[in-house]
């Protein structure tokens, strides 16, 4: 605790975003950053609790307290070293995780949470200006061979543990540059991809192998993982999205958001498409279907690419601006989120239910029902359409963002004959084995779509069997 009296003498202070007017105009990264000086005050806020509720909270346990103190110190190297006993990513998360670390800072009793997240990625950049991460090979090889599949979050974190840990890795990406979800799925103005290209860096100096155009199951067999390699690890995630079977469903115009997200990332990096298959908002109405973040990401990309309007509609009702009694600290809020996007042009609908799409051909609009949410003493929600106030959106496009339902099923995991457990996802018992042997597998495959963090959480949990299984 560098300052005993920093949660009292400075408030908190967020680095903010860049202007709306210079933002919509670019896909660079939306969030500022604060000086050095204005950061090291920032960590001293932290009271290093004595039950610290932010590293419960924190899916990878982060030592919040102790690298905060480290912060203030101005110790980066410290800092940094603390950060990633817990965490390969630091960059990714201090880009774009909710934080639930700061819904859980004691000081968020007060709405004065310490800024967790925006110190963690100071830390991390700070520490690559200073030339502090650096490659760390193995001394040694064991001699055993790992197959990864996939390089999101989950993948990635697998393969640079178990090869400092000396064994020889390869990870197989059917994409045509690692980073999964990361480089793919999340847009440029929440996280450039240079970072992603800068870890990786490190990653093939310390050892890591990555093919990627490779689709395994397709270009390589299941048969020929299990014959190459001592144990073959599945990161597939979980991205079999969640569908809407009503009228018009069929018609032009309707894409699922992953699709739209998706493209318009490969177009920044340099991908050209037809015309016919160009996803633009450019001029058009445009519907998100969905609240969350996926939403919230096609928002922002759909005011980026000129959309004529932007409108987004939530089955669930609008969450209350401040927590309700059986919602208490340090929980996650169950509170209403407005993310950047939100703030660039979009109208939100709440408590409405997709009846139908409309057009001739292609999609024209959205015919949607008002619900009444009501709530019975058990705790459970119902609803209810309400007669006779059926609204009409108008709607050139439309992007289905309701959400992932659990891995896609293809060539690869039908050939092995992975069995499905819970929802649809991955079955593995309590050492993160399928029923294959010397197969495994972890992240959103495993436990079903979520944060960045939890994914990289259960791949740390992974790499500790997987492990202790090589080495026996």
């Amino acid at each position: 605790m560098g300052n005993p009296r920093g949660y009292i003498e400075v408030k908190r202070k967020e680095a903010g975003n860049r202007p709306v007017e210079e933002r919509i105009d670019d896909f660079g990264e939306v969030e500022q950053t604060l000086n050095t000086e204005d950061r090291k005050l920032q960590a001293s806020r932290c009271m290093d609790c004595g039950v610290p509720f932010c590293h419960w909270a924190c899916p990878v346990s982060s030592l919040v307290p102790e690298w905060q103190h480290a912060l203030y110190k101005g110790n980066w190297q410290e800092a940094s070293e603390i950060l990633h006993r817990t965490n390969e990513f630091p960059e990714f998360t201090g880009r774009i995780c909710p934080a639930p670390c700061e819904k859980s800072c004691v000081l968020a009793i007060h709405d004065e949470a310490v800024t967790i997240r925006e110190n963690e990625a100071s830390i991390i950049e700070r520490a690559f200006e200073n030339g502090l991460i650096v490659p760390r090979p193995p001394k040694k090889r064991t001699g055993k061979n790992v197959a990864v599949i996939g390089s999101g979050p989950a993948g990635l974190t697998i393969a640079a543990r178990l090869n400092r840990l000396g064994h020889k890795v390869v990870v197989y990406e059917k994409q045509r540059k690692a980073g999964g979800l990361l480089r793919y799925g999340i847009p440029d103005f929440k996280l450039n991809k240079k970072f992603i290209d800068r870890r990786l860096e490190i990653f093939l100096k310390e050892g890591v192998e990555i093919h990627n155009g490779v689709n395994v199951g397709a270009d390589v067999s299941a048969q020929q993982l299990l014959d190459r390699y001592d144990a073959v690890v599945l990161a597939v995630g979980a991205m079999k999205p969640r569908d809407i079977e009503v009228k018009g469903r069929g018609l032009k115009g309707v894409f699922f958001a992953m699709d739209y997200l998706v493209q318009q990332n490969r177009v920044i990096d340099g991908e050209v498409f037809p015309e016919d298959e160009r996803i633009l908002a450019t001029d058009k109405h445009v519907v998100v279907v969905g609240g969350g973040d996926t939403g919230s990401d096609c928002v922002g990309t759909a005011v980026r690419q000129k959309a004529a309007s932007v409108t987004q509609i939530e089955i669930l009702p609008e969450p209350p601006q401040l927590r309700l009694p059986d919602n208490p600290w340090p929980f996650w809020p169950i509170t209403l989120k407005t993310s950047s996007s939100h703030g660039e042009g979009c109208k939100r609908l709440w408590s409405m239910e997709t009846c139908s799409f409309e057009g001739n051909g292609s999609v024209k609009a959205l015919r949607l029902a008002p619900l009444n949410w009501t709530r019975n003493s058990e705790g459970k929600w119902s609803k209810e359409k309400i007669d006779g106030e059926e609204l009409i959106v108008p709607a050139e496009l439309v992007l289905l963002a309701m959400g992932f339902m659990s891995p896609l099923y293809d060539t690869l995991l039908n050939e092995m004959g992975i069995l499905p457990g819970e929802h649809n996802n991955l079955r593995v018992d309590g050492n993160h084995r399928t029923n294959i042997p010397k197969v495994f597998a972890a992240g959103d495959a495993v436990s079903g779509a979520g944060l960045v963090v939890r994914a990289i959480a259960d791949a740390l949990r992974a790499t500790i069997t997987i492990h202790d299984y090589l080495s026996s």
